[in-house]
């Protein structure tokens, strides 16, 4: 499967961004998607996940309450809503996604990635 990562952008504190990911190829249902993040300097970390729209999702605590997984399966795209944006949020946001019956919250474990979105919130 291919992702496209879409939707960054600069946006002031307390703002509020919604990033798309558009998988290209077939059973995109039968994938766990997943949003990572990579500030410079830094290791890449996980955001978010989610298993199947019906399954409850999965976030880092850094972003509980804030942020919203989702995902649409009528159109191969899950979404990253995030809410009451902070400067530590900003970096390049990357979806992925992975055959797997969990989402694991390791990036060594996701088998496809997307391009990068650049999220930068200034103060």
């Amino acid at each position: 499967v291919q992702l496209q990562a879409s939707g960054g952008g600069l946006v002031q504190a307390g703002g509020s961004l919604r990033l798309s990911c558009a998988a290209f190829g077939r059973a995109f249902s039968a994938y766990v998607m997943a949003w990572f993040r990579q500030a410079p300097g830094k290791e890449r970390e996980f955001v978010a996940s989610i298993v199947r729209a019906d399954f409850s999702p999965d976030y880092a605590d850094s972003v509980k309450g804030r942020f919203t997984i989702s995902r649409d399966n009528a159109k191969n795209t899950v979404y990253l809503r995030m809410n009451s944006l902070k400067p530590e949020d900003t970096a390049v946001y990357y979806c992925a996604a992975a055959i797997r019956s969990s989402a694991p919250s390791y990036p060594a474990l996701y088998d496809y990635w997307g391009q990068g979105t650049q999220v930068t919130v200034s103060s």
